[in-house]
Formats: structure tokens, sequence, C-alpha cells
């Protein structure tokens, strides 16, 4: 499976996937899907909740795919699964919500500080409460989880916890992890991938 789709976390920053993938093989084509109003992609005048924007992400997975998610960008891989399995063969969540209500966990609430530092974004974003809790177990292909041991924003039992909901799952947990690990442990995480996607072949 040569195709990876990279979908960011709740910044929209696309630039935080570029240490990982300049250390993945040369011969994956990768694609970064951004989210129109965040980050460094234009707005998009269609896209006025956070239904649009999880069709936009699904409509640009046209062809067989495995989807590298972070944080926020896991909800859209997890429906991307349910509504494409067809294209979508396998995909790797890293410290994400998976689209599970985390009251249960002893989450740090984001939330505020999200709004301090990206004003500009708009607010159904951070309010939304999508959950695809009972559909998980539908989820029938290969599936890596990489979260940090030292994430407040989404404790390694979150991983651990889509780890037993996941028919076809393994969980890998990066030392010293923070919610940026897949940037911060560019290298470990890559080691990781590559493995996975060795096994997909």
């Amino acid at each position: 499976m040569n195709n990876l789709i990279f979908l960011p976390g709740a910044s929209g920053s696309t630039t935080f996937w570029h240490p990982l993938i300049e250390k993945l093989p040369p011969h994956y084509r990768t694609k970064i899907i951004g989210y129109p109003g965040f980050g460094d992609t234009p707005e998009s005048v269609g896209i006025k909740n956070f239904k649009d924007l999880t069709n936009h992400v699904v409509d640009q997975i046209n062809e067989e795919s495995v989807i590298v998610a972070q944080s926020m960008g896991g909800i859209f891989a997890v429906s991307a699964a349910l509504q494409k399995p067809q294209l979508v063969k396998g995909q790797v969540l890293i410290a994400t919500s998976g689209g599970i209500n985390l009251e249960r966990f002893n989450v740090q609430d984001w939330r505020e500080a999200y709004r301090q530092a990206f004003l500009k974004y708009p607010d159904w974003f951070i309010t939304t409460n999508a959950n695809y809790e009972e559909f998980l177990s539908d989820i029938n292909i290969e599936t890596l989880l990489i979260w940090g041991d030292d994430d407040p924003v989404s404790p390694v039992q979150v991983g651990q916890y889509l780890n037993q909901k996941f028919e076809k799952s393994t969980l890998y947990v990066v030392k010293g992890g923070d919610h940026q690990l897949a940037e911060k442990h560019a290298d470990e995480v890559s080691v990781q991938i590559k493995i996975y996607l060795e096994k997909l072949t």
C-alpha cells in the first residue's frame, strides 16, 4: 500500500507532518489533507459545521490508502474507515480520541487554551461531540495506535481503550511522548509506521 494520507490535529497545521514524512521511505506517495479555514489552508464557503468538514476530508480519499491521523484528525480517519472501507486499507491513529466520549478518562481540557491560540477558528470545531464509539468494532482493518505516556490531552489510557475496541489493532507507547509526539519523536514514530506498513504488504 503506497498511498499515505496524513490528517492534522485541531491546529490544522500541515507542516506538523513534515519531520515524520521525511523519515519514511521515498516510494510512499504522501498527501496531507488541510482543513479549509485552518492553518494555511484557505477557507471554503461550503464548510459551515463539523459534518461539512468531515465530508470534505472523506471526499478527498478516492484511492486505496492508509490514513495517518493526529489528535482531532483521528475522528475524520475513523469516519473515512466507516464510510469508505473499500479504500481505507489501514489507519495509524496518534494521540486521538477516535470519536469516543473522553469523559471517563482524566483528560486535560484543551478547549479554552485552543480558543485563545486560534481566535479566528470557528467555535463549532471546538464544541463538536462526534461519537463513533458503537461503530468502532465494525472497522476491520489493521490499526496502529501510537500514544505518549506523558500526554495530558489524550492519556495513554485512551489508547488502551481503543486497542480493546478495534478488532485488529496494536498499541505502541512512546516513553516521554506528549501530545506532539509525532513531530518531536519523528524518528521513533517513523520506525513503528514502517514496520506497520511492511506488515500490510
